[in-house]
């Protein structure tokens, strides 16, 4: 059982980091409507990832629990975690790129919305 949730687990982070990948090719080329197809999607496996972890968590304290040697899994857990880590900083990598190009955005507005007395279209009539 436990192995089989470390296998679900790996094959979401995979998905995951793939998918941040092609999220950072995808703002490098403009492609917004790719990436918000994929969002969804991205959604989805966290919301996956997430359960899994904690049934991995649960699944891990029955063994231990049970007197099973659980470091038996530590191989797998390990090479989890570096998958997971993976993700981290690829996900960190797009947000450096996405964020600043909001804050710009975000700026432009400002700007804008404050020479037409707060609004971001100015209507002649």
């Amino acid at each position: 059982m436990i192995n089989n949730i470390i296998i679900k687990l790996k094959d979401i982070t995979a998905q995951l980091n793939q998918s941040v990948k092609s999220d950072i090719e995808d703002v490098k080329k403009a492609n917004h409507e790719r990436l918000i197809e994929r969002n969804s999607l991205k959604l989805e496996l966290m919301d996956n990832l997430s359960s899994l972890k904690q049934k991995l968590n649960e699944e891990l304290s029955i063994e231990y629990k049970n007197g099973v040697d659980i470091s038996i899994y530590k191989n797998s857990v390990d090479e989890l975690e570096e998958q997971l880590k993976e993700l981290y900083y690829a996900n960190g990598k797009l947000a450096s790129i996405v964020l600043p190009v909001k804050e710009m955005y975000k700026e432009i507005i400002d700007e804008i919305t404050s020479k037409n007395g707060g609004r971001l279209i100015e209507v002649m009539a």
